[in-house]
């Protein structure tokens, strides 16, 4: 046993794969189809499934981890169908679980996907223990993200560990298949070397190359999507940074309060580059879909508070409309990065360029519980197939261009299920959250929360 040992998940019970599912099946048809109106739970375990499917059938199938993309067109600007993404592929490990959960798959089907993705990392390209940010789904290689992008990437690593620390304490049971799995998963978590990505400072850098090793420059400075970077880089058994590290340079010594209030609601942190509004909406997703927020507090701020105030700015701000874009409104808002109508953009209220996200009101319903369901009941009752296909919400859409690509990015869909899960039953902040490591390395950064 390794150092979960003792620290139960909140789940160990066996599933079939014949409960949410096939009830939402037989109440709703296809997302392909005109659909009455369901109930609001059973709506809810419907785009769970289908934004879990993305996961599941559109997995890339020698690695079982998450395409960068999926077009249902069929046409890539790249050819990269084959290629797998880090970051996206530690969402979707949760939302495996949630599928297992929800009894989408069983969980002997979800072990053995594990077992196959768990076996592809261990064998994949890695510097200085992490992965680099996209790989050759075939073969584990790294595929470049660019020029100098060709090495470690520190913080979609930490999205992965956040993933595969939760499956970790999720497969429990006590059979030898599990422990094992759980032993594996372990040791890959072991492996990272953060302490390395300090490049002997204070600091984290996201990137190292082994050919033009530190050139990309990129320190982690707050505030954006990197907090459990930090978090996980401080809980490390084998290769943990100092605190000090955290506060001088995350936090920047404590520059990274802030005293703005937008609609009434203060920001609290600075946030890089969109000191007005807040930035994209992940940057309030992609920490929190293991590391609960509610309760969480640090000398710099109240994260609960934070995380629904910077969602409710957006929303207000949509609502608002100042650019007086067609349709926005109470049940059509949410700004982040996602596909736009030329290429890819970080939306926020500092970039609206007219374009909808459905993840960024989607994954905010721990947040902002009503206003995400008028919005997920307006893209399934009444934008219907336009912005809906086979893998729940496409990526992004807009009425003010009449818009509308069948398309998805896996960073998109894989906060869906998760953070509806979180709103529905905690089950991703549980299992996290009662990793032994991960609470000792928030105790090290000063932190609060009930949990600890």
């Amino acid at each position: 046993m390794g150092v979960w040992s003792g620290c139960s998940g909140p789940s160990g019970s066996q599933h079939t794969a014949t409960t949410a599912a096939d009830s939402v099946a037989a109440e709703a048809p296809s997302a392909h189809q005109s659909m009455g109106e369901i109930s609001d739970d059973s709506l809810l375990t419907l785009v769970q499934q289908q934004t879990f499917q993305y996961f599941w059938d559109g997995a890339e199938p020698t690695s079982g981890l998450a395409r960068e993309r999926i077009h249902t067109d069929g046409v890539y600007p790249q050819n990269d169908q084959r290629v797998v993404t880090t970051g996206g592929s530690g969402f979707g490990l949760m939302a495996l679980l949630v599928g297992i959960e929800r009894g989408f798959i069983t969980r002997q089907e979800g072990l053995e996907r594990f077992q196959k993705i768990a076996q592809f990392l261990k064998n994949a390209d890695r510097f200085h223990g992490a992965w680099p940010h996209w790989m050759q789904g075939e073969t584990g290689k790294v595929q470049p993200f660019g020029q100098k992008d060709n090495g470690g990437d520190l913080v979609e690593t930490a999205f992965l560990v956040q993933g595969l620390l939760c499956a970790r304490q999720y497969f429990n049971g006590d059979n030898a298949a599990e422990r094992q799995l759980a032993a594996q998963l372990d040791t890959l978590w072991r492996e990272v070397e953060w302490d390395w990505y300090q490049n002997g400072k204070n600091v984290l850098y996201w990137h190292w190359s082994p050919t033009y090793a530190w050139e990309m420059n990129f320190p982690l400075e707050g505030y954006n999507e990197c907090l459990i970077t930090y978090v996980l880089a401080a809980a490390s058994p084998t290769h943990p940074i100092p605190a000090a590290a955290y506060h001088e340079g995350w936090a920047r010594s404590g520059g990274i309060t802030s005293d703005q209030v937008t609609y009434d609601l203060p920001l609290i942190l600075k946030h890089n580059g969109a000191e007005k509004y807040g930035g994209p909406l992940f940057w309030e997703h992609y920490s929190y879909l293991g590391l609960n927020p509610k309760g969480l507090k640090d000398r710099y701020a109240d994260y609960w508070e934070h995380n629904r105030n910077i969602v409710q700015i957006d929303y207000q701000y949509c609502v608002e409309n100042p650019k007086g874009y067609k349709g926005y409104g109470p049940d059509n808002w949410g700004l982040t990065a996602s596909y736009s109508i030329d290429g890819y953009a970080a939306h926020a209220p500092s970039h609206d360029l007219g374009v909808i996200s459905p993840t960024a009101a989607l994954a905010s319903f721990p947040y902002t519980p009503d206003e995400s369901m008028a919005m997920l009941r307006n893209l399934y009752y009444n934008l219907g197939d336009r912005v809906v296909g086979r893998y729940g919400p496409y990526d992004a859409y807009s009425l003010e261009a009449d818009w509308f690509t069948p398309r998805y990015l896996a960073i998109d869909q894989g906060p869906i299920p998760v953070m509806i899960e979180n709103y529905r039953s905690g089950l991703l902040w549980k299992l996290f959250m009662s990793c032994p490591e991960v609470k000792a390395g928030l105790k090290k950064l000063g932190f609060e929360s009930p949990e600890l």
